[in-house]
């Protein structure tokens, strides 16, 4: 059962230090002086952060991976690139023996379809709440009437109506960016302009969230039902991030709606092994900003009722909860399995 994260440690200012003395975390400033303390035994601590051009004592990693404390480390721009985990995190091979097996029976072509149906509600809710025209109803009886019982056939077709209604979808959200910063379609991680780039540093830490979710769940982030399976391609964590795009989406529009062309900087990165092109970047200070309110916005509450107890929970928990569901029902333990949905 996924754990409530009391507590972050967040290393974001270049220079920084993460030590251990007498019992304690501590955060050092670039100068030496002592910014936070947080005594192991009396902080519950979920997760420390940690940027590139930060520092941090091997025995405090050694601590961290002792009381199995999540440790994700970020790129200068934010991307989550590498984390800390416990050696025992994979110790439980029958959940992901059963998902194995779930791509050869309907488990898996009824996940694969939840996934789908859930991103364009999700979707929908968002063009709602902006007054958006929204993705026809009929969606979901159409996907709910593909009878192919191969998994592999099943996602081709999956996957056309999902593009189709999700490019119409951002097609209409870049029209709630201030104009001068309108992308005209969305890019993935080669962008070059500053608003994709700015989406894709986003989906970058809902990604590693995801990531952890689907670990803490003894699941196997590379075997998906959606997305293909491919070397290198995390496809599990593909599919549960589209579950979630929506509430990050929302969170993008309103930190962009005060941004102006020159809050972004321009870099010549090579785009190949023999050319070059210009890629926009949010500023350092934005990007500070931007991880800091994202992280805030993981423990902000939803109205959906945790598992065992309470009305509410935040969404980092929501998305460790429905790791959790899923791996119940592919299990055995649970009848179905149908994706919670936060109302905007």
């Amino acid at each position: 059962m996924p754990k409530t994260k009391q507590e972050k440690i967040m290393l974001t200012e270049y220079g920084s230090y993460l030590g251990m003395t007498k019992g304690k975390f501590i955060v050092k400033d670039k100068k030496g002086n002592i910014t936070a303390e947080y005594p192991v035994f009396e902080s519950e601590i979920g997760e420390v952060i940690l940027k590139s051009g930060n520092y941090v004592s091997i025995g405090t990693l050694a601590c961290l991976g002792f009381w199995e404390i999540d440790c994700v480390i970020l790129t200068r721009r934010g991307r989550p690139i590498s984390y800390l985990r416990s050696t025992d995190y994979d110790s439980h091979i029958r959940t992901r023996i059963c998902q194995y097996e779930s791509l050869k029976n309907n488990k898996g072509i009824h996940i694969a379809k939840e996934i789908v149906i859930t991103k364009l509600k999700g979707e929908n809710l968002l063009l709602q709440k902006y007054s958006l025209k929204m993705h026809e109803t009929t969606f979901q009886d159409k996907i709910m009437n593909l009878e192919d019982k191969n998994l592999k056939s099943l996602r081709r077709k999956l996957v056309a109506i999902e593009g189709k209604h999700t490019k119409e979808y951002f097609n209409q959200i870049f029209t709630l960016f201030p104009k001068k910063m309108r992308p005209q379609k969305r890019k993935t991680f080669y962008a070059y302009d500053g608003t994709n780039n700015v989406l894709n540093i986003v989906y970058g830490i809902l990604g590693w969230k995801c990531h952890h979710a689907i670990i803490r769940a003894k699941l196997e982030p590379y075997l998906g039902y959606l997305h293909s399976v491919q070397v290198g391609k995390p496809s599990l964590v593909c599919d549960f991030q589209d579950l979630y795009r929506y509430l990050f989406d929302n969170y993008v529009i309103q930190f962009c709606g005060t941004l102006h062309k020159k809050d972004f900087i321009t870099k010549t990165e090579f785009i190949s092994r023999k050319r070059k092109g210009k890629r926009e970047y949010l500023n350092n200070t934005l990007t500070n900003q931007l991880t800091k309110g994202l992280y805030n916005h993981l423990e902000s509450k939803v109205e959906i009722p945790r598992i065992r107890i309470g009305e509410k929970q935040t969404i980092e928990t929501l998305i460790n909860e429905e790791a959790y569901l899923l791996a119940k029902y592919l299990r055995n333990e649970r009848g179905t399995w149908k994706p919670r949905i936060v109302v905007l």
